[in-house]
């Protein structure tokens, strides 16, 4: 089930890259869901719990303020990967897995998710209302990583099943769009 919850919390990276390792570090401190060992375990001390609000406070006001969301989504396009590949490597229990594919694979995941929202979704919002959309979408976007860091590590077979989904879906849309591109 580790690999599960690897894939749903390097997902959910993607979206916001601190509320995943934040997750990780409460739900590692205070319970036995997860056992981090080292050198994930960095994550649960109090210096870097810290650090990590700071962060998130920092990205979730930072996405809300027009101009400034665009400078944040160019950042957030290094940290948010390098996010997903610390996560899926620490929840994977890197003894199970190569910690370089471990790091990879969380890199990849978070990568594509952050280039489909910051180049496909979040400009055609913009361009279609004006900007108008970019707050509540952001709202939305930062609920869905923490429901789904949530639901990675309480019902790792939840990510599966949407995992299965959402590539099913991506899977139709990309079919249907060339069928209609071949069409005209």
């Amino acid at each position: 089930m580790d690999i599960f919850t690897a894939f749903g919390l390097s997902a959910s990276a993607g979206l916001n890259a601190y509320i995943p390792l934040l997750v990780v570090a409460f739900v590692a401190r205070f319970t036995e869901l997860i056992e981090l060992g080292s050198p994930w375990s960095l994550l649960e001390n109090w210096w870097v719990i810290g650090v990590l609000l700071v962060l998130s406070l920092v990205e979730f006001f930072a996405d809300k303020v027009p101009a400034v969301n665009h400078i944040n989504d160019i950042i957030q396009t290094f940290v948010r990967p390098a996010a997903g590949a610390v996560v899926f490597a620490a929840s994977a229990q890197v003894g199970e897995v190569n910690p370089v594919l471990a790091m990879v694979a969380g890199l990849l995941i978070a990568g594509g998710v952050h280039a489909a929202k910051s180049v496909a979704v979040r400009p055609a919002l913009t361009a279609t209302t004006g900007g108008a959309a970019n707050v509540p979408v952001s709202i939305a976007e930062d609920i869905i990583s923490t429901i789904l860091s949530i639901l990675a590590i309480v019902i790792p077979v939840l990510i599966a099943a949407v995992v299965i989904l959402v590539l099913s879906w991506f899977i139709w849309w990309m079919w249907r769009r060339a069928n209609r591109r071949a069409a005209a």
